[in-house]
């Protein structure tokens, strides 16, 4: 009996030994796999941040689109669309010229950077000489100014009948 005891207690000397490089390897896979979620809670985060000042930055330049359009198809002075051009107008494209004739229909949106603005410009279809044409750009910002929204209204007023056609503008135009 007494070898018996003391074979057992050499083996429990050989096991005690593995133990540590088992647990550590435990530990260190643990440890990686918090480290990825951390990581992927931290871009999903991110991500949803962004989302959200893209959303606020489209309903503000939505807003102000809807409030201009609906100012100048009352016949309320928002700012002089200039005059007529043949074509569509591309004004809205130069960031001088935006930013000379852009007006600020509301005084503030929630959490964005700076209000909401909006250009009218006049412009002429050939075909349809009797009618008016207003092309209606607005622009929105989220939290920062990096995050903006454009959208756009076609105005064309027939004497009682007025179309409107909406757009989203994809890119920054300046």
């Amino acid at each position: 009996m007494i070898c018996v005891a003391w074979r057992s207690q050499g083996m429990h000397q050989r096991q005690r030994g593995t133990a540590l490089p088992v647990v550590l390897l435990i530990v260190s896979m643990m440890l990686a796999t918090t480290a990825a979620w951390f990581e992927g809670a931290l871009f999903a985060a991110r991500n949803t941040s962004a989302v959200v000042d893209q959303m606020r930055s489209f309903r503000a330049a939505d807003a102000a689109l809807a409030l201009c359009s609906r100012a100048l198809v009352d016949g309320a002075t928002i700012a002089p669309p200039g005059p007529a051009q043949s074509g569509e107008p591309q004004d809205w494209r130069r960031q001088q010229t935006f930013e000379a004739r852009a007006t600020t229909p509301l005084r503030s949106w929630p959490g964005s950077a700076r209000p909401p603005q909006c250009v009218v410009e006049a412009w002429r279809i050939e075909a349809r000489p009797a009618a008016r044409a207003f092309l209606v750009t607005a622009r929105g910002f989220g939290a920062t100014d990096d995050a903006q929204s454009w959208l756009q209204m076609q105005l064309v007023v027939d004497g009682m009948h007025i179309e409107r056609h909406w757009r989203r503008v994809v890119a920054q135009p300046f």
